[in-house]
């Protein structure tokens, strides 16, 4: 008999559906610890996590989105961009892990935030150079991997209508013979 999944990683999901209310400091912190605590190819961390929680600088990142992400990541109280170091930090030759690295440490950023009753969402629409430049990322060092944005869960009648019914629960996920396959002889 299979073992039951753990209702945690089941009920993690991607809202779209912000509340405005800030993050405390704690929270960011914990949040960011989690990544730092993330798996990497010789321990080598290549992350680096840029946001920005008001005035400008949270202008600059959202600005950064694609349109149809800033409809809703304007309410998020946290935006960010996460970037992948192209080349391990103590040789200087390329880190062909770096952005699987990057994609751990994202994930533990998403589940931290889950245990700490708010939620994340990650997206790749946004402009990776507009990124790099409002994040002051040099891009023939960095790639800039995804946008996010964290807080709390909204009200789903915040969202235009076409979102909001996308807001009514977690995406299907293919079946898990199609996502895991054993090799026999």
């Amino acid at each position: 008999m299979p073992a039951t999944l753990t209702p945690f990683f089941a009920a993690r999901w991607s809202p779209r559906a912000f509340r405005e209310d800030p993050l405390p400091l704690d929270q960011i912190n914990t949040l960011f610890e989690a990544a730092r605590r993330a798996p990497s190819c010789f321990n080598d961390q290549p992350w680096r996590f840029v946001y920005a929680t008001r005035g400008p600088a949270r202008a600059r990142l959202l600005q950064t989105l694609a349109e149809a992400n800033q409809i809703w990541a304007q309410r998020a109280p946290l935006l960010g961009i996460v970037f992948a170091r192209k080349t391990f930090d103590a040789t200087g030759k390329p880190n062909r892990w770096s952005e699987f690295d990057s994609g751990a440490a994202a994930m533990a950023i998403a589940l931290q935030a889950h245990l700490l009753g708010i939620e994340s969402h990650f997206m790749g629409g946004f402009d990776e150079s507009a990124a790099a430049t409002a994040c002051a990322m040099d891009p023939k060092a960095w790639t800039a991997m995804a946008a996010f944005a964290i807080g709390k869960v909204g009200d789903p009648a915040t969202l235009p209508e076409k979102l909001r019914e996308r807001e009514t629960g977690r995406s299907p996920r293919k079946p898990l013979a199609e996502v895991a396959h054993e090799l026999t002889d």
